[in-house]
């Protein structure tokens, strides 16, 4: 291994350190927590080496969003394959997604909530949020129905789950009675 592959493999490994360090700490004490000379205590290394690789915290929440889109595809698309049927498949997808959304509330803010700099439904948009975006589609434009254009429809769907997500979250609905939820609105919405 040459000396600057070497250094270039220090260079992904503190990134990703960063990035793990980042979202442990927002996942423990919210993303208030989460500053540059915390994450550089944390880390053992200088705030100057952390701003070698991030340009500051609004970044970091940018890394965080794709790493989660990333992983909330994967559950996505691994519940949906292990579902028979089209209303299977999408009500599997929709609790992976609700699931996802409960247990990585910080990595969720980072998505949705948080402005990590990142661009949504544009030419620009980073590659992990477009296939987030495809993992979904993949299973729910089956179910649209006729004459409905599947994204339209996959957008539609999304926003509700995001809905139900958030709301939950904040105790504005009651989490005894999301399984209910995901059945209505697979329901209603999805043409099986």
């Amino acid at each position: 291994m040459s000396v600057q592959q070497r250094k270039e493999r220090e260079r992904a490994d503190r990134e990703r350190l960063i990035v793990a360090t980042a979202r442990e700490l927002a996942e423990q004490q919210g993303w208030d927590a989460v500053t540059t000379r915390r994450l550089a205590e944390r880390i053992e290394y200088s705030q100057p080496v952390l701003y070698s690789h991030f340009r500051g915290k609004r970044e970091i929440i940018g890394a965080v969003a794709l790493e989660g889109a990333a992983e909330m595809a994967a559950a996505v698309r691994t519940a949906a394959a292990d579902a028979d049927g089209p209303r299977s498949r999408v009500a599997a997808l929709a609790r992976a997604y609700l699931d996802f959304a409960e247990r990585n509330p910080a990595v969720y803010d980072a998505m949705f909530h948080l402005d990590g700099g990142l661009a949504f439904a544009h030419e620009d948009t980073p590659e992990p949020l477009k296939d987030a975006f495809a993992a979904l589609l993949e299973s729910l434009g089956e179910v649209a129905g006729d004459g409905v254009h599947p994204g339209l429809f996959t957008e539609v769907f999304w926003a509700a789950l995001h809905g139900l997500a958030t709301l939950t979250r904040a105790g504005r609905l009651p989490p005894e009675h999301t399984a209910w939820r995901v059945e209505l609105l697979v329901d209603r919405l999805a043409v099986v």
